[in-house]
């Protein structure tokens, strides 16, 4: 098996991915290794942040023994997706398709996750490349219209993104999604902003807990 089989296995085992979005620099490994102690295993780091790549990177040194997957989201265009590969992202997700930053990933022989919405982008999408479709926001049309994409378009990939708690995850998982990514629904910003890394990976477990239990 390839590391990039072995991410995105990573990523489908997992079940979500923590979206890290505007964590403060000099607290985001903390945060990091938090959220991956409480059974989170895919972290993706927003590439809009400042100095993004340099959290990436910082993320990706601990210690090896880890089993954690360091990805980069929002990353809108190819230049963007080079930068994150360079600093050690192993998946690429987006809230929209690009496929020039499908074919860097493919490229670089990187997991990449752009988001789709209707039957139009999510075939362009899996054509170009892609490996899973990110569908985003998926608040806005809720778990089934995971099977009418999949319908017309068969056994396809789907991690909801955008709207996924602990209240709604299982209904994601029993409409076919492989995966979820949770940003505030999973990261506690309040125990952040107070320094509490027992909250934050209270928060993230309590999430996991969620996932596995839609998964049994």
């Amino acid at each position: 098996m390839t590391r990039k089989q072995d991410v995105q296995q990573a990523l489908v085992d997992s079940g979500v991915t923590a979206v890290l979005r505007g964590i403060p620099e000099d607290q985001m490994v903390d945060v990091a290794r938090a959220i991956h102690e409480g059974g989170v295993r895919a972290l993706e780091l927003t590439a809009d942040a400042k100095r993004c790549s340099d959290m990436i990177a910082a993320v990706d040194r601990e210690p090896e023994d880890t089993d954690a997957v360091i990805g980069a989201g929002t990353v809108m265009d190819a230049a963007a997706a080079r930068n994150v590969i360079e600093a050690g992202a192993e998946f690429v997700l987006a809230p929209n398709l690009n496929e020039d930053v499908v074919d860097v990933c493919n490229r670089a022989g990187v997991v990449c996750v752009p988001g789709v919405m209707t039957p139009t982008e999510a075939a362009q999408a899996m054509e170009a490349g892609a490996d899973i479709l990110k569908m985003f926001p998926a608040k806005t049309v809720g778990p089934s219209h995971i099977g009418a994409l999949q319908g017309p378009l068969g056994d396809i990939p789907i991690m909801p993104t955008g709207g996924v708690s602990v209240d709604n995850v299982a209904d994601y998982f029993e409409a076919g999604a492989v995966a979820v990514g949770a940003g505030s629904a999973l990261v506690d910003y309040e125990a952040i902003e107070n320094d509490d890394m027992d909250g934050v990976r209270e928060s993230a477990a309590e999430f996991v807990e969620a996932v596995e239990a839609a998964r049994e």
